[in-house]
């Protein structure tokens, strides 16, 4: 007999799995974390319930119950935020802390000098204490020059500040792209329609056409990534993280090639879990040859399941996970990952080694 839900949206589409595999939640992780990707301040996306300033003995208690060693925070700014910030989280606990500044992309329109005024501006952030440069997506996809024409990831005018950040050794955080189902068409065949669906500004489609800097509409995912890659090749004495596997996590061979090619390049693993959670066998791969320059991050707000759900996912061989720790369907797509169960030498770099290393170059007498 034909149910009478036989038909059924998507949107309601949320079929229980009946599949019986062995879980292993891991409380804690095998060694000291370093969170290198969150935010602390609101920011670029504002004080609101989800990224928020914390009273700070609350998130050391919360840090601490998760071995969260230091939490690079990402929404220092410039100015009196900066300093607002960097009194708040860093000064208290220099060890605990690491605020990093921000651009003021709000100038990139009326100021034909744009790079050299960033350039002054993160000398100054750096003398009052930050520690890194976080550069937003906003470069290469909206930012507009005084003449209106969109400023390119690799924008030659941006070089002193890069420059820069090179010659003062802080580390410049950047999230250039989102997944590359976002510049897709919204169609049957996207991956992520029902994400897409609920929020169509992270949507970057119609593409324009490659080099009319005039166009009105997006440059397309594979160009941001070749101006990623001039990037990182013009400026090879300044250490570039690249936020999210390096905005590519559905290619890691494109990555592991540019991080061949680009002894500068590192990249977090921030919020992208359930890429590298679907194809474990080449992240696994991907972990272990490039163990020396893979950040831990999570850019979530600090939450005691989120990072035992990353612990979960880099420590065991997990099958079957779902990745929203509300215990939903997972939203990234309708996808579960595969635990990595990465090596001890391995976790060790990727949780605490690598962040640390970046950071203490010129802050040894703070952090320790």
């Amino acid at each position: 007999m034909e149910s009478s839900n036989s038909e059924i949206t998507l949107r309601e589409y949320a079929p229980r799995p009946m599949l019986t595999v062995p879980a292993h939640e891991i409380d804690r992780p095998r060694f000291d974390v370093i969170d290198a990707h969150n935010h602390l301040g609101g920011g670029v996306f504002g004080d609101s319930d989800y990224f928020h300033r914390w009273p700070v003995e609350q998130l050391l208690a919360l840090m601490d119950s998760v071995s969260v060693r230091m939490i690079f925070d990402l929404d220092g700014g410039w100015g009196e935020r900066l300093r607002s910030e960097i009194a708040h989280y860093q000064e208290p606990h220099p060890d605990r802390f690491a605020v990093f500044a921000g651009l003021d992309y709000d100038n990139f329109a009326s100021d034909p000098n744009f790079g050299e005024t960033e350039a002054r501006r993160l000398r100054d952030s750096v003398a009052q204490g930050a520690r890194g440069l976080k550069a937003w997506k906003v470069l290469g996809l909206r930012l507009r020059d005084t003449q209106g024409r969109l400023i390119p990831i690799d924008d030659e005018r941006l070089g002193p500040l890069w420059e820069t950040a090179g010659e003062l050794d802080v580390p410049v955080l950047i999230h250039i792209a989102d997944p590359v189902a976002f510049f897709e068409p919204l169609d049957r065949f996207n991956e992520r329609w029902e994400e897409l669906q609920e929020n169509p500004d992270w949507h970057f489609y119609p593409i324009r056409p490659k080099g009319d800097l005039n166009h009105p509409d997006f440059p397309s995912f594979q160009e941001l990534m070749d101006q990623f890659e001039n990037l990182l090749t013009r400026h090879a004495k300044t250490t570039f993280i690249g936020a999210h596997v390096g905005c590519y996590a559905e290619n890691l061979g494109w990555v592991g090639r540019v991080m061949d090619k680009c002894p500068n390049f590192y990249a977090d693993i921030s919020a992208r879990i359930q890429e590298l959670g679907r194809q474990p066998v080449t992240a696994h791969e991907f972990f272990v040859r490039h163990q020396d320059r893979i950040l831990f991050g999570t850019d979530a707000a600090p939450d005691v399941a989120v990072y035992r759900l990353y612990y979960r996912f880099l420590e065991t061989r997990d099958e079957y996970i779902n990745s929203d720790t509300r215990g939903e369907m997972p939203g990234n797509g309708r996808w579960m990952i595969y635990g990595l169960d990465l090596p001890d030498d391995v976790l060790r770099k990727v949780y605490y080694d690598n962040a640390h290393r970046l950071i203490t170059a010129r802050h040894a007498s703070e952090v320790k």
